[in-house]
């Protein structure tokens, strides 16, 4: 099993952070990063809801509205040896960039952006990603 926790302070209120983690499936919403392929739910954002993005299938098996959401992997496309050596570094570039746009987002950006590292752009082109750098805003 994988536990993967991504966290950041942020000078915000918790209705701005909750209002953020509440579209984070938003098409076109504030929160995604662009230059990865976009989150897509088969319904509105809430315990059950299932999808993912590019090869990653999972399914939210906790949200607390405007608190927390808890996502579930159900699926990594290519086999599961892939996490460690290609999705692994794409999961965890993918969420230091939305928590970047956060930052952004209630105006206070990241003293220091996120930076791809070699793994990550590597990946994103085996994966059909391509080279795009993470959008600043």
């Amino acid at each position: 099993m994988v536990h993967n926790v991504h966290q950041r302070e942020f000078r915000a209120s918790s209705a701005q952070l909750g209002d953020l983690l509440d579209r984070v499936a938003e098409p076109g919403g504030p929160l995604w990063p662009r230059p990865w392929p976009p989150m897509v739910l088969d319904r509105p954002l809430g315990v059950g809801a299932e999808g993912g993005h590019g090869p990653i299938r999972y399914r939210v098996a906790e949200y607390s509205p405007g608190a927390r959401v808890v996502f579930e992997l159900t699926a990594i496309g290519l086999g599961v040896l892939t996490w460690p050596l290609v999705i692994r570094w794409l999961h965890d570039a993918v969420l230091e960039d939305l928590l970047d746009r956060a930052g952004y987002a209630v105006g206070d950006p990241p003293a220091r952006p996120v930076q791809w590292s070699l793994w990550v752009r590597v990946g994103r082109r085996l994966l059909g990603a391509g080279p795009a750098a993470p959008v600043r805003h």
